[in-house]
């Protein structure tokens, strides 16, 4: 029996094949399109996942003003930052980062859904967000992806 044959193939950031995704989030729920766009990201989708290494795909998100959130959660819903003195914490709520940088919403809810750690941060570089149809990646020539078709 040939044991080279039965080999696991492991992914690194050297033999990852990467590619690009164009993902429109107009009229798109926040919290599911945030989680599909992470484990794109993360490479989860992929045959050769390796937890440990950044092998997922780059994903371009357009329109991310233009996300919705189901219930009140737009104007109720908190979130918490804290500066590390007494006294620093901070509450704001989903509109009113909206209304400041209307790409501020999905990145945080991208990547609270990643991991807490260096490869988190690195996968999250993988993202990029724009407020409106326009983005300079034509060159990568990007493919459209329809995230109803990903579970």
């Amino acid at each position: 029996m040939d044991t080279l044959s039965y080999k696991t193939l492991s992914a690194n950031k050297q033999n990852a094949d990467k590619k690009w995704f164009i993902v429109d989030a107009n009229e798109q729920v926040l919290g599911r399109m945030a989680s599909k766009v992470a484990k794109v990201l993360r490479g989860k989708y992929k045959t050769n996942y390796t937890p440990h290494a950044d092998c997922g795909d780059n994903v371009i998100i357009i329109n991310a003003g233009k996300i919705v959130m189901t219930g009140k959660k737009m104007s109720n819903r908190e979130l918490f930052s804290y500066t590390g003195y007494p006294g620093g914490q901070k509450r704001i709520t989903p509109s009113k980062m909206l209304a400041k940088d209307e790409t501020s919403v999905v990145r945080h809810a991208v990547k609270g859904m990643l991991p807490k750690n260096k490869l988190g941060a690195a996968i999250l570089r993988n993202c990029y967000i724009y407020p409106g149809k326009t983005h300079n990646h034509d060159a990568q020539k990007p493919t459209k992806l329809n995230l109803n078709d990903l579970k």
